[in-house]
């Protein structure tokens, strides 16, 4: 039945979203019906607003890389929110001007990085799951035996367990699992890329595409290479626990250089796609929104408080990449608790077909999958996407050079 009811609303018993992504989506889900389980972080404007409120970026240059004790991580765990666009990088990015010099300098880097994630996905689309400068390592395939991401190792058996329960882990142990799975077992990075993505709630791939390609070494000219260095230094609880301490398979920095040279993506000084600088059209009936843009502050939503809004779980899609169900259960309650506050349809099937039609306002955005579909459903209103920095002609070889660009 294409036509969904509406995600349970705040306040509704705390597996009320389990229930419903279980009965309306569990076929889909990478569980199955009986697996759906929510992760680490709520859903909804209203969580993402309270995560906002409590930011607090001091010792963040310190602390961000740290992996445990828990408690004393760093890391500000906006990305799910940042996401799904229930905050903006401009509105975090201002949320953090009276942070200390160095802490504030560090952070607005990791914001950065995810707007070149972005620019550059602007640019070349899907092609980003190939490599973009050199072949990943080889060495490791010769050598390595087993799972890439070998349970009896306490170091990936902990990142693992966190990354299929919770949803998330900081960026030091992304790094451990993107460079134990390519750089020192060998195995394909998209795989590794894949089975980190399904799981991530703030999975974009925009992102994880290009953290995996920096990491091992295909989108860079330096691969990470992992070793028990970084988890002494990181989590030394997980080395003094761990059954293979006196045998550690990763005692020694990986033996693994860089991959030939390949073609891959134009990535010199060229225009990067931006979308509309101002709103194009209007009078549109219905808000057509996508899972990068849920919050009460995209744009089409924000033009007209009063208008109604669609949302379609994109069937094909979803059955291709068979998301963990807490990838959903996040988004219903993201799309319950906007159901809250004004009137909301929620579909299941094929985009354009269950849209097809319609008068849509939508807001622009930098993911190949909205460009095919708003070819076919021609939006009468289209907005502005909210660029920390938007784009221009750049070049995308490297973070640094993009960033001399900006000019920010």
């Amino acid at each position: 039945m294409p036509l969904l009811p509406p995600p349970p609303p705040p306040g509704a018993r705390p597996d009320a979203a389990e229930a419903w992504v279980s009965e309306h989506l569990g076929d889909l889900t990478l569980e199955g019906p009986d697996g759906v389980a929510a992760g680490a972080f709520r859903g909804g404007q209203d969580a993402a607003d309270a995560a906002l409120a409590t930011l607090d970026v001091t010792n963040y240059a310190r602390r961000r890389s740290t992996v445990l004790p828990v408690s004393a991580r760093g890391a500000s765990r906006m990305s799910p929110y940042l996401r799904h666009g229930l905050l903006t990088l401009p509105a975090v990015w201002t949320a953090v001007r009276s942070a200390p010099e160095g802490d504030r300098k560090r952070y607005r880097d990791e914001l950065l990085w995810a707007e070149y994630a972005r620019h550059l996905y602007a640019r070349v689309g899907s092609a980003n799951g190939r490599a973009l400068r050199r072949e990943q390592p080889t060495a490791g395939a010769a050598t390595w035996q087993g799972d890439p991401w070998p349970a009896s190792m306490a170091c990936m058996a902990s990142v693992t367990e966190e990354l299929h329960r919770d949803g998330w882990v900081v960026n030091q142990t992304r790094m451990w699992l993107a460079s134990q799975w390519a750089v020192r077992a060998g195995a394909d990075w998209r795989a590794g890329e894949q089975a980190m993505y399904a799981h991530l709630l703030d999975g974009s791939r925009a992102s994880n595409r290009l953290g995996w390609q920096w990491t091992t070494g295909t989108g860079s000219g330096k691969a990470y290479g992992f070793s028990r260095w970084q988890v002494e230094k990181r989590a030394p609880a997980l080395c003094r626990r761990c059954p293979l301490a006196d045998r550690c398979p990763v005692q020694d920095w990986p033996d693994a250089p860089l991959g030939p040279a390949v073609e891959g993506p134009d990535l010199g000084r060229a225009p990067v796609p931006a979308g509309p600088a101002e709103v194009e059209g209007g009078g549109a009936a219905q808000v057509w929104l996508t899972a990068e843009s849920l919050g009460d502050e995209d744009p089409a939503l924000a033009a007209d408080p009063d208008r109604p809004a669609v949302f379609v779980f994109d069937e094909p899609l979803l059955r291709r990449l068979r998301l963990s169900g807490k990838r959903l259960v996040f988004l219903a309650e993201s799309l319950g608790d906007l159901a809250a506050r004004r009137p909301l349809e929620v579909r299941r099937g094929v985009v354009t077909e269950e849209l097809a039609g319609r008068s849509l306002a939508a807001t622009w955005a930098p993911v190949p999958g909205w460009a095919r579909r708003a070819a076919v459903l021609r939006p009468a209103e289209v907005h502005p996407w909210p660029w920390l920095a938007r784009p221009r002609t750049s070049t995308l070889r490297s973070f640094s050079g993009w960033r001399k660009d900006l000019r920010l």
